[in-house]
């Protein structure tokens, strides 16, 4: 079993204030102070969403969603930004069900976000279905297109046509819907790629699941168990192939899917 005393410890060590805080709300429900809370929520825009990059004035969906994912670990989704910035994924929401990211931002969007990309599209919808399912969204029409679009794009085999991100988080999405088939068609699917998943990748996995209400017992998060017991460190954290920088926050994820 991996060493949950340890990653609490390596969080404490080489967290910020607020992924402390985020460490306090997962261990124990602590609810943050008002400061952390504000700067976990600055950078706002107007409209709800927030930019990529800091000073930016176009909301990113992508950014949204990973500043959702970042608010829900300090307990902060029934606040007015977050109930805000799901009111502004709802409406980007465009009429066949799907997201995609504001031509503006073509310029400096990721490659895995870009305006135009159908694997992005996917992906975005996947993203933004699941945060206005799991974090409590009214827009229950909004919830359900997005839902159909991503079940709509799976292939006979179960497999879709988009980055394994988008596969868990559709899945997670279909699964909280109790689209149980077609969520265990993608949940074979990850479990075969697991053993061979970065420990960010597999952190994320479950995490997601779990948010979506599966049981820790189920055989897909049993097999991330393992992997990442397998690729924690000693210094009690997981490594992030991405950036040294997000070592804290996959750590935190890992937390959060091992509860």
């Amino acid at each position: 079993m991996a060493d949950l005393d340890a990653a609490i410890g390596f969080v404490v060590a080489r967290g910020d204030q607020v992924d402390r805080a985020r460490l306090s709300w997962l261990r124990s429900g602590i609810v943050p102070a008002p400061e952390i809370l504000a700067r976990a929520e600055a950078g706002q825009t107007p409209g709800g969403g927030w930019p990529a990059n800091s000073g930016g004035d176009v909301p990113s969906i992508d950014a949204t969603c990973f500043r959702l994912a970042e608010l829900d670990d300090l307990g902060a989704l029934e606040r007015d930004p977050a109930r805000r910035a799901l009111a502004w994924l709802a409406g980007r929401q465009q009429p066949d069900g799907m997201w995609e990211e504001d031509p503006a931002l073509a310029r400096d969007a990721p490659d895995w976000a870009q305006p135009g990309n159908p694997e992005a599209r996917l992906y975005l919808t996947a993203g933004a279905g699941y945060w206005l399912a799991v974090g409590g969204s009214p827009a229950r029409d909004v919830i359900a297109r997005a839902t159909q679009a991503f079940r709509a794009s799976l292939r006979e085999d179960g497999t879709w046509p988009s980055y394994l991100v988008a596969g868990w988080l559709g899945g997670a999405l279909l699964y909280h819907a109790e689209w149980f088939y077609e969520a265990a068609q993608i949940q074979v699917i990850l479990a075969e790629r697991v053993p061979d998943m970065s420990p960010a990748d597999v952190a994320d996995l479950a995490a997601a699941f779990r948010r979506a209400g599966m049981s820790p017992d189920d055989w897909l998060l049993a097999a991330a168990r393992k992997r990442l017991t397998e690729t924690q460190r000693t210094d009690g954290g997981w490594p992030n192939e991405d950036s040294d920088a997000l070592e804290v926050h996959t750590t935190l994820t890992a937390i959060r899917a091992l509860r």
